[in-house]
């Protein structure tokens, strides 16, 4: 619904307003006369006809200013046009729009992506300012994705508005000749929104399929639209390999499953063989892309015919190569684990500790439980349990949180480096 309003307001704010006052509208009509036949059709029909007379009164406003006080505006009634469903689609026609403005991409919301990702803004800036008007994630969900208090993601997205309003950056389809220098915004994007929903910043459950699903569609949409880019098969490949397996990451009581328990009889072999297709594809076409390597990784994971026939030399590898083109502290912490598995806790932990005093991961609770994990497997219980409970006070969705309170009061034997976080491949 936003991406097809914007397209009429070419103004974020007012689209929204639009949006939500199409679902007022419904709440109001609805329950009396009924729900049409293609709800979703009918509410963004209603937006686009909002924004349209949005824009009719701004008009009004601007040649009729000096008639205000004088005189009543004859033009317009100061009230939105709400049409009612009509005909056997129950869907209304708007005027004025022909809804071929649709350019190169094939998809609304993947189109309005591509427009949010506008290079005028800092990188962070438009990929939080995405997540949040495109992707629905709250402010708090994409705080913790990167890393930072809730109250400096809220400033960094209105500072983001503001810059757009200032600098009128146009809210408009890029053309074919613009997609490269955007596609490496939009990527992150929806690697972060496939991020949030394999495994859930917040709530009751560890996954969100929605979200998850959504993003793979995505991601499969933009193959088609980007063939021969490596990184776009990369991050399918990455987003396939980790969505093969599912179905498997908790039990039916929804408890927390690690990479070793779970059955890999039930993982998804034909999204794991596109995976390693892909892969190799990227592989041979060139030097691979930090997506490329990450979803090699994921493939040697998913491949893997146990958990103790895990290739973690080769692993180990590509996250050497993985952090020297992106050197995420994220991504250190995910190579620390194969460190743990080649070369011992010991060596891992002394590289935890290290990004801990660096600090840039001190509300990451993936640092804390992985930290946690190797001094239990070091024999070294108390300080465990500690580092688990700085990891349960950072939140988490609730199978985490179980998960860490399991850990704290077994503290037993793992026979795993692997914290919650540590096998997902995955940032946030």
């Amino acid at each position: 619904m936003l991406a097809a309003t914007v397209r009429v307001t070419r103004d974020l704010d007012a689209a929204e307003e639009a949006v939500q006052d199409a679902y007022v509208q419904a709440l109001r009509t609805w329950p009396r006369d009924g729900v049409p036949g293609r709800p979703g059709a009918w509410l963004t029909t209603v937006a686009r006809r909002n924004a349209l007379n949005v824009i009719r009164r701004r008009r009004t406003l601007e040649t009729k200013l000096p008639l205000l006080l004088g005189a009543e505006d004859t033009g317009d009634t100061g009230e939105p046009g709400y049409p009612e469903p009509s005909g056997a689609s129950g869907v209304p026609g708007v005027p004025g729009e022909s809804g071929t403005d649709g350019g190169a991409i094939p998809d609304d919301r993947l189109r309005l992506i591509f427009t949010c990702c506008h290079p005028a803004l800092a990188e962070q800036a438009r990929t939080a300012l995405t997540l949040r008007l495109v992707c629905g994630l709250t402010t708090a969900d994409i705080a913790r994705a990167f890393l930072v208090p809730e109250a400096t993601m809220a400033a960094r997205l209105t500072r983001a508005k503001k810059k757009i309003a200032a600098a009128r950056i146009p809210y408009t389809v890029p053309s074919a000749a613009d997609l490269p220098e955007r596609v490496d915004a939009v990527l992150t994007v929806l690697h972060l929104l496939y991020a949030a929903g394999h495994t859930a910043p917040s709530g009751t459950g560890l996954v969100r399929d929605e979200l998850a699903g959504r993003a793979l569609d995505l991601a499969r949409t933009l193959r088609l639209l980007l063939p021969a880019d490596r990184e776009v098969a990369g991050l399918l490949a990455l987003l396939l390999a980790h969505h093969a397996r599912r179905a498997t990451r908790t039990d039916a009581h929804g408890r927390l499953l690690r990479l070793q328990e779970q059955d890999r009889s039930a993982w998804d072999r034909e999204m794991i063989a596109e995976a390693d297709r892909l892969v190799v594809e990227a592989l041979t076409a060139g030097p691979p892309g930090r997506f490329t390597l990450q979803a090699a990784i994921a493939a040697l994971h998913a491949e893997a015919p146990g958990y103790a026939q895990t290739d973690w030399p080769q692993i180990l590898t590509l996250y050497d190569e993985l952090l020297r083109i992106w050197p995420s502290p994220v991504v250190a912490l995910n190579r620390a684990v194969a460190v743990s598995m080649v070369h011992g806790p010991e060596a891992a932990l002394t590289e935890v500790e290290a990004l801990e005093r660096e600090g840039r991961l001190a509300g990451y609770l993936y640092l804390h439980a992985t930290k946690a994990d190797l001094l239990h497997r070091l024999g070294r219980d108390t300080e465990a349990v500690r580092s688990y409970r700085a990891a349960l006070e950072l939140g988490g969705n609730v199978a985490e949180q179980e998960f860490l309170t399991e850990r704290i009061r077994s503290a037993g034997p793992t026979g795993s480096a692997g914290s919650t976080g540590s096998d997902t491949g995955l940032p946030g």
